[in-house]
């Protein structure tokens, strides 16, 4: 194994914790994050070669990541239906905070977004990417990465504001 390789292997376990956190806005469920995340590492490590020296690895990691989604998605057909994730009793028996509040509501909204939208606010909102990047993992011209997520933001701050009802 070259000196090239085992560095990117040493950057990709670096951006382990912004993988599973992009898993977990694209998935909802903390398990299908977690395979996902495994899967696209999977996938990484034996496409080295085929990263691009000079470009973000990080952007070419989300892309095999959405890549492996929508494989993922397409090979399940129909879900089985889940009341509720197993998130939603993570907090049983604590003490109530207005920040367990807060994320209960952010979880929630978040689910009010469709695919689309939910991998733009990931990649942009809560991964940082530029628009030009982002745009560049999904496929996607700019102008509808924008009008992604100008939708998104109109809906999540509807549904936050109270103004669309969430339905539980």
């Amino acid at each position: 194994m070259s000196e090239s390789h085992e560095a990117l292997r040493l950057e990709i376990v670096a951006l382990l914790p912004r993988l599973r956190r992009f898993a977990r806005t694209i998935t909802r469920h903390r398990e299908d994050a977690d395979d996902l995340v495994q899967l696209a590492v999977e996938r990484a490590l034996l496409r080295l070669d085929q990263w691009q020296p000079g470009t973000r690895l990080d952007s070419w990691m989300f892309m095999i990541m959405k890549n492996a989604w929508i494989d993922e998605v397409r090979s399940r057909g129909r879900r089985d239906a889940i009341f509720l994730p197993e998130e939603a009793g993570e907090h049983v028996g604590e003490s109530t905070t207005e920040r367990q509040h807060e994320r209960l509501d952010v979880h929630k909204a978040m689910q009010q977004l469709n695919d689309d939208q939910r991998m733009v606010v990931g990649l942009v909102l809560i991964e940082g990417l530029p628009y030009k990047e982002a745009a560049d993992v999904l496929g996607i011209p700019i102008g509808t990465l924008t009008s992604r997520l100008a939708r998104a933001r109109d809906t999540l701050q509807a549904v936050l504001s109270g103004s669309v009802g969430v339905s539980s």
